[in-house]
């Protein structure tokens, strides 16, 4: 079991100013920034991103809302750090999300959900070290 996660604070949350929002409630639920920085992606980057995605039916969409605007990935750390930020930031439906979870606060949809959140911490390395060389995720 891995103790870091990778996240990316979406467009949407970004554009409407929550991302200092967000960032507080992950440090408050016990979570240590290891890394971040705020970019914009090419809907070709965003693409190579959600590759694995690429024969599902929302795959372009995804992509173009996902270079919609800037974003901001995230490197972080804790104890059994994959599930305990899967459940801090609740269903992919934020009408599913539980109270006080991030998606129940800041998402608009399922597709603007707020923030994305490793699913296994293989991913989570994998998806870290697609914004981050291992000298940033320190």
């Amino acid at each position: 079991m891995s103790n870091k996660t990778f996240t990316m604070i979406k467009p949407e949350a970004v554009a409407e100013g929550n991302s200092g929002a967000i960032i507080k409630l992950i440090e408050e639920a016990g979570f240590r920034i290891v890394a971040m920085k705020k970019t914009l992606l090419s809907a070709a980057r965003a693409g190579q991103f959600y590759a694995v995605h690429k024969e599902r039916p929302f795959y372009e969409s995804l992509c173009k809302y996902m270079s919609s605007g800037p974003i901001i990935a995230i490197i972080l750390e804790k104890g059994n750090a994959v599930a305990d930020f899967r459940k801090l930031i609740g269903a992919t439906d934020p009408s599913k999300a539980e109270d006080g979870t991030i998606r129940k606060l800041f998402a608009k949809s399922i597709e603007q959900n707020a923030v994305h959140g490793s699913d296994s911490d293989d991913n989570a390395a994998l998806e870290g070290s697609f914004f981050f060389s291992q000298t940033e995720m320190y």
